[in-house]
C-alpha cells in the first residue's frame, strides 16, 4: 500500500473510530524540532535505539512470565523483526514485548518529558554527540533523524490494539487500530525521508545489526527478499530431437552420405540450437523469507568450558583484525557488587602503534547488557595494558553512557580495577610456561 493509500486508509478508518489528537509537551516538541532540523551525520544510531528498546520490552515480558507464565499465552516466542520496503520507502521494526496501553503511548510518546529531555537537549548544545540520546531515555525519537512520519501500532495484555501517529508536527494522533493483527508487542514504522532512502537496504540494515546490536539477547530476523534466475523450458532440446528423428525439424538437419546413410549435417545442426536458445527466457522468481541477522551468540556469556579454542581464536580474529593467534586468553565474569563479563586476549605481536601516544587504540570494545556501546574504550585499561585486547560487558552501567560520563563513572572505576587484577592474576599463570613467557617478553620489552 502506498504512503497516500495508507493516509486515505487512516482518513476512513478515522471516520469509523474515534481520533484522538494531543499536542507534544513542549520540551519534546523542542527536542522532536531539533532532531528534524539539525543535520548529522550520525543517523544510523536510530536503529540501535529502537532495537534497544525493543529489547527492553521483550525483557519486561520476559521478567513477568517469572511470576504469571500466562501472559506469554497469546505470542511465546520472544522476538525482533526488521521489515524494509523499497517500494513503500518505509522500514518497520516489531517486537513481541510487552506493548503498550494506550496511557503508555500518551506518556511515553508524548505528553509526558521525561526528566532526560532538557539535559539532553543542553547537552547538544554543548557539542555532545546524538549518538548519547539513548542514554536520557528519549531513543524513541531518534526515529525522527531519518523519517519525516512514524506509525506505532501497539497492543498490551491489558488493553486493546491502538496506532500512534506523527509527522512531528507538534501533535499526535491515537485512535484503535483498524487491522488489530497485533497478538502482542509493538510495531513500528518509518517513512523514511529522500535522504535517508538507503536505510531501507538489506545490507546497510544488516551492516548496522552486526555493528550494533549483534549480541542482543533475543533473536532479530531480517525480512529479506531473494531473487532467483530460473530458464524457462528450451523448446529445442538434444534429446528430443534425436528422439524424433521422422520430424520435419529433423529431416532439415539430416543429410545423406556418398553410400545413402543419412547424417546430421552439423551446420544445420547448430543453426537449429542456436535459434532454440535464443527463444530461451530468463525469468526472475522473487521470494522472501525471514533471515536471521544477529546470529553469533555472544561468547562471553557463554562458559569457558564450553568454548572450543578455534572459536576463541575467529572472536579475537574478529574484534582485533589480527591475522594470526591470539598469544593467550582470559575469560571470566564477576558478580558482587557489580556484574559483568569479560574476554580479554594478548596478541602474539605487539601492536605497531603500541608506544605512539598519537595513535588512536582501538582495543577494548564496551557493550552494555549485550549492547554495543563503543569500541577504543580507554577508560577500561591503563595505557601500560594498551596492547590487551577484548570486550567487555556490564550490566550496571547506563545504556549509551557517554564519554564524559565514562570519565566520572564509579562503575567503570571498578571495572577497570577488576580488569587489571584479572589480566595480572592471568599473566602470573602463563609465566609458568616457558615458551609464552618467552615470546611474551621478546616482543613487548622495549
Amino acid at each position: 500500500m502506498s504512503a497516500e493509500a495508507e493516509d486515505v486508509k487512516l482518513a476512513a478508518d478515522a471516520v469509523e473510530n474515534e481520533v484522538e489528537t494531543f499536542e507534544f509537551n513542549a520540551d519534546i516538541a523542542q527536542l522532536m524540532s531539533l532532531i528534524i532540523n539539525a543535520v548529522y551525520s550520525n543517523k544510523e544510531i536510530f536503529l540501535r535505539e529502537l532495537i534497544s528498546n525493543s529489547s527492553d520490552a521483550l525483557d519486561k515480558i520476559r521478567y513477568q512470565s517469572l511470576t504469571d507464565p500466562d501472559c506469554l499465552a497469546e505470542e511465546s516466542e520472544l522476538k525482533i523483526e526488521l521489515i524494509p520496503n523499497k517500494d513503500e520507502g518505509t522500514i518497520t521494526i516489531r517486537d513481541t514485548g510487552c506493548g503498550m496501553t494506550k496511557e503508555d503511548l500518551k506518556a511515553n510518546l508524548g505528553t509526558i518529558a521525561r526528566s532526560g529531555t532538557k539535559a539532553f537537549m543542553e547537552a547538544i548544545s554543548a557539542g555532545a554527540d546524538i549518538s548519547m540520546i539513548g542514554q536520557f531515555g528519549v531513543g524513541f525519537y531518534s526515529a525522527y533523524l531519518v523519517s519525516d512520519k512514524v506509525v506505532v501500532r501497539t497492543k498490551h495484555n491489558d488493553d486493546e490494539h491502538w496506532v500512534w501517529t506523527s509527522t512531528a508536527g507538534g501533535t499526535f494522533d491515537i485512535m484503535k487500530d483498524p487491522n488489530p493483527t497485533l497478538k502482542r508487542g509493538t510495531e513500528i514504522t518509518l517513512h523514511l525521508r529522500e535522504d535517508a532512502a538507503d536505510y531501507n537496504d538489506e545490507k546497510k540494515i544488516k551492516d548496522l545489526v552486526k555493528k550494533h546490536s549483534e549480541f542482543i539477547g533475543f533473536p532479530i530476523s531480517l525480512y529479506a527478499t531473494k531473487e532467483e534466475e530460473l530458464t524457462s523450458n528450451v523448446p529445442v532440446v538434444i534429446m528430443r530431437m534425436l528422439k524424433k528423428m521422422k520430424t520435419r525439424r529433423m529431416r532439415k538437419i539430416l543429410k545423406k552420405k556418398d553410400d545413402g546413410a543419412m547424417e546430421v549435417d552439423e551446420e544445420k545442426f547448430k543453426k537449429s540450437t542456436d535459434k532454440a536458445k535464443k527463444k530461451t527466457k530468463k525469468v526472475k522468481k522473487v521470494t522472501h523469507d525471514w533471515e536471521k541477522v544477529n546470529t553469533q551468540k555472544p561468547i562471553w556469556m557463554r562458559k569457558p568450558d564450553e568454548v572450543k579454542d578455534e572459536e576463541y581464536t575467529a572472536f579475537y580474529k574478529s574484534v582485533s583484525n589480527d591475522w594470526e593467534e591470539h598469544l593467550a586468553v582470559k575469560h571470566f565474569k564477576v558478580e558482587g557488587q557489580l556484574e559483568f563479563s569479560g574476554l580479554l586476549f594478548v596478541p602474539k605481536r605487539a601492536p605497531m602503534e603500541m608506544f605512539d601516544q598519537k595513535k588512536k587504540k582501538n582495543n577494548i570494545k564496551l557493550y552494555v547488557r549485550r549492547v554495543f556501546i563503543m569500541d577504543n574504550c580507554e577508560e577500561l585499561c591503563p595505557d601500560w595494558l594498551s596492547f590487551i585486547k577484548g570486550v567487555v560487558d556490564s550490566e550496571d552501567l547506563p545504556l549509551n553512557i557517554s564519554r564524559e560520563n565514562l570519565q566520572q563513572s564509579k562503575i567503570l572505576k571498578l571495572i577497570q580495577k577488576n580488569l587489571v587484577k584479572n589480566v595480572l592474576n592471568f599473566s602470573k599463570r602463563f609465566q609458568k610456561t616457558r615458551k609464552i613467557t618467552k615470546h611474551f617478553t621478546t616482543l613487548f620489552r622495549r
